[in-house]
């Protein structure tokens, strides 16, 4: 079965770049843990190794956003808000919301 997968994966990818294709890759997973994703991927419809590799984008993506924000802290760490800027920052964003219908 692994070999007719990879033949088909190899079919499909074939002429992409190398960044497209697909590797198989094995994950150590305690019982108790793989029969939670199954369930989860389940749930929602899905193959365990989408579910896996949804997971594993959303991970990435909040690492990234963690650093954005991390750097973005210090970026105002070295160099703070001028008082008065952060004032007319604060008015306009009340003034501006006023206007909103939420």
């Amino acid at each position: 079965m692994w070999y007719t997968f990879h033949n088909d994966m190899r079919k499909r990818n074939k002429g992409e770049s190398s960044t497209a294709a697909y590797r198989i890759i094995q994950v150590p997973m305690d019982i108790a843990l793989l029969e939670q994703v199954d369930a989860a991927a389940g749930r929602v419809a899905e193959s365990r190794a989408a579910y896996i590799r949804g997971a594993c984008r959303q991970r990435l993506t909040s690492e990234e956003a963690a650093a954005l924000d991390r750097r973005y802290v210090e970026g105002y760490r070295r160099k703070p808000e001028k008082e008065a800027w952060g004032k007319l920052g604060a008015k306009l964003l009340a003034r501006r919301l006023r206007g909103d219908r939420w």
